[in-house]
């Protein structure tokens, strides 16, 4: 718009202007403290000191007096004033016109453009797909409508972006809704499991929504919905703890999902005592496992090896665990899924790789030392013992019958505490023959 074009030139330029009309002031008057100022009162003025007003020349109008200093304006200042004024409150009112004008025509063609953006958004996700797949050799997924879940080098999209010492290690997972519905998968912190549950989650995800995954080879049985319990944080706001958290959490999956879900779960149990954790743990595995109560299937990250005996009593539950090699008293993360069940948790390793003093780990690993040594007194104990029982109480029968005999709901107080002793009398009696 031309006149748009012009009245803005006439607003930048503004400032322009009186920049030199100061000047022109200075030169022709010889005030070199002479300045042009601006308030919302008076607008624009010239502005002189007391010392020098008297070379204040005689086109020169006085608009306000103050202590230091008289305040002037010209008829040249005024046109200045006047035409970027005007041109400023043209602008504001032709650029509302325009812009209602602009919404108007716009409106009228609302279809067509939503319609065109609906088109240009499926076009650029398909064209992302097809450049990251190209770019990092994604495969083709076939999707069926069984229950297998069969993914071949699988890799985490993200992760495998960053630059890696070792490069990023690609793992298997193989899940069906028979033998291997719920897949158990122990091992030390740091290893890789959450990262496994991550990339299995997500390529499932992908497929789905029809792009090409990161694997060599890949075949998805069609899945409804994915849940995930993996990482949680504490609601203070909300009045509740990590652990009530992922309770609430816990619940909404069991309640949601169907046998067609994948379930992805790490570290159920962990925010409360050992056994409550183990035992909550689990019973929601076996819930999960059960085709009677859900059966879907799942991937079950935890450092309570006890549940690995899973397997002998439930079918469709599998071990899994990550590879680590121990050299020299140090571990080595292989980060390779395998069949089996780890055998220590590797804690103490772990926090040297932190950074933890070592004073803090020699004591860790005494204390470590003494709790396993009186577990496996306990366990002897209890393994010698486990064939007898001792009866609570030794009783004869003529105190069994004395007891039995005794109707509490019609005794007086005194008379309780007179059978009371009268039974006392018989025990030692008894105790003594």
């Amino acid at each position: 718009n031309q006149e748009v074009d012009e009245l803005r030139r006439i607003t930048r330029d503004g400032s322009r202007w009186i920049t030199d009309l100061e000047q022109q002031e200075r030169t022709r008057t010889g005030i070199d403290s002479l300045k042009i100022k601006y308030n919302q009162v008076f607008g624009y003025y010239f502005e002189v000191t007391k010392p020098n007003l008297s070379r204040v020349p005689e086109h020169f109008v006085r608009k306000q007096t103050l202590a230091n200093a008289e305040r002037f304006t010209t008829e040249g200042l005024r046109n200045i004033e006047d035409q970027i004024t005007e041109a400023n409150l043209k602008l504001k009112n032709l650029e509302n016109e325009l812009f209602q004008m602009i919404r108007q025509t716009v409106g009228k063609e609302t279809i067509r453009i939503q319609s065109l953006a609906r088109r240009l958004s499926i076009l650029d996700v398909i064209v992302n797909f097809s450049e990251i797949s190209a770019k990092h050799r994604y495969c083709f997924p076939e999707l069926h409508e069984g229950g297998g879940i069969h993914i071949k080098e699988g890799r985490h999209p993200v992760i495998e972006q960053l630059l890696l010492p070792d490069g990023f290690i690609a793992n298997d997972t193989m899940m069906d809704l028979e033998d291997n519905r719920l897949l158990l998968i122990t091992g030390p912190n740091m290893a890789g499991k959450s990262t496994f549950l991550r990339q299995t989650g997500l390529i499932v995800l992908l497929a789905h929504i029809g792009c090409f995954v990161p694997a060599s080879e890949a075949k998805i049985g069609l899945v409804d919905r994915i849940f995930t319990r993996v990482g949680a944080s504490d609601n203070l706001a909300g009045g509740q703890s990590t652990f009530m958290v992922e309770m609430a959490e816990t619940a909404r999956i069991l309640d949601a999902s169907t046998s067609q879900s994948l379930i992805l779960l790490d570290e159920i149990g962990r925010g409360t005592s050992t056994y409550d954790g183990l035992s909550l743990a689990w019973s929601i595995a076996e819930y999960i496992q059960d085709r009677g109560t859900l059966g879907a299937r799942t991937l079950f990250a935890t450092h309570y090896h006890e549940m690995t005996d899973l397997e002998n009593h439930r079918r469709g539950i599998k071990n899994y665990t990550i590879s680590v090699k121990e050299v020299k008293n140090k571990i080595v993360f292989l980060r390779k899924i395998v069949p089996g069940k780890a055998d220590r948790s590797y804690g103490i390793h772990v926090a040297r790789l932190a950074g933890l003093p070592q004073s803090v780990l020699n004591r860790a690993s005494s204390i470590l030392t003494e709790l396993e040594e009186e577990d496996q007194n306990t366990s002897k104990h209890s393994n010698s013992y486990e064939h007898v029982q001792l009866p609570l109480l030794k009783m004869d029968d003529a105190l069994l019958e004395a007891i039995k005999s005794l109707d509490i709901t019609t005794m007086t107080p005194i008379e309780a505490i007179t059978k009371l002793f009268e039974l006392q009398t018989l025990a030692n009696s008894n105790d003594t023959k």
